[in-house]
């Protein structure tokens, strides 16, 4: 049977629809776990929640790299000492950075601060390949600069009175570490997305497990099945189900134009906490509303500008955590 233009035109569409809908669930998955991962925090240090969630989530990532990637072992081997530096920069350090912070701040106050990370990252590739900025991707850095401020120093729960907190200092410096590891991802760029994210995850079983386990970790009777249910969760949905669903989507939608769905991270952390009775302060929603235009019209002026050159390719995958 001979497929049409109309056919193939229709299951490009469904392609694209569904691509959306994987990467709108990555970031909501993303977005629980500045949620859950709060609340987890009652039962376990960062440290102890970060070693345990790639703990789960490492033998279940391998096998998927093995099942769907099949990747080259002998190259992968070979990338291991920069796979390790990365994840311990990328993964390990920004999350051990998100979960501290979180025991100073609130998910939504946490997930404003991160707003800023697309366009951070835009800066410093920018930087790194000695390119100019075009004047709407500087008015969107700058807009989303000041957006920042105004949550460090008018956010929380005292609006509009200087009250930036360890939790927001801790936060810039999570996405200083994201951006280091987004940049210099590129180093191991011969590595399937997949097969990459389980190797560092392993790494940091290995390297963090130890450490937790001697490390003092919040006083309590054992962990409780709420608290086990919380690991559980940020092990599964955004340890693996974001990144299998993130790289399919990828299969179908350029890089480029994807990354602007990272946005939504903060739209549902903001939207999960409303519905928990966690009400942002006016300076939080002034400040993240200028975090996540400044983004928008920063990263729609470099895919303007991708676009106008050369075309970018749609396999381009993102490993590591967000």
């Amino acid at each position: 049977m001979v497929e049409t233009g109309g056919q193939r035109t229709n299951a490009r569409g469904t392609g694209r629809r569904s691509a959306i809908l994987f990467l709108v669930l990555a970031t909501l998955f993303w977005a629980i776990n500045y949620v859950v991962g709060a609340a987890a925090l009652a039962e376990f240090s960062p440290l102890e929640l970060t070693a345990s969630r790639w703990v789960l989530a490492a033998p279940v990532l391998l096998i998927l790299a093995a099942v769907i990637e099949r990747p080259d072992w002998r190259r992968v081997a070979r990338a291991l000492p920069r796979l390790a530096v990365l994840g311990l920069i990328g993964v390990a350090g920004y999350n051990l950075l998100l979960y501290t912070a979180l025991q100073f701040t609130t998910p939504s106050g946490a997930a404003l601060v991160n707003a800023a990370n697309p366009g951070l990252i835009l800066l410093g590739g920018a930087l790194l390949a000695r390119t100019r900025l075009r004047g709407a991707a500087v008015a969107g850095l700058l807009l989303g600069f000041v957006g920042v401020m105004i949550v460090l120093v008018a956010g929380g729960d005292h609006p509009l009175a200087v009250s930036a907190g360890p939790g927001e200092g801790l936060m810039v410096l999570a996405i200083v570490a994201w951006t280091v590891y987004s940049l210099a991802g590129r180093s191991v760029s011969d590595v399937p997305p997949i097969t990459a994210t389980a190797v560092q995850a392993s790494v940091i079983a290995v390297l963090c497990t130890p450490v937790a386990a001697v490390v003092p970790g919040p006083a309590h009777d054992g962990v409780t099945a709420s608290g086990l249910i919380a690991l559980l969760v940020v092990a599964a949905l955004p340890s693996v189900g974001s990144y299998l669903l993130w790289n399919s989507a990828l299969r179908v939608i350029p890089a480029g134009e994807a990354g602007l769905f990272l946005n939504l991270i903060t739209v549902f952390v903001v939207v999960i906490g409303l519905f928990l009775g966690s009400v942002p302060s006016p300076a939080d929603l002034i400040g993240g509303a200028m975090i996540l235009a400044g983004v928008f019209i920063g990263q729609r002026s470099a895919l303007t500008t991708q676009r106008s050159g050369a075309r970018e390719e749609p396999g381009r995958r993102m490993t590591g955590d967000a």
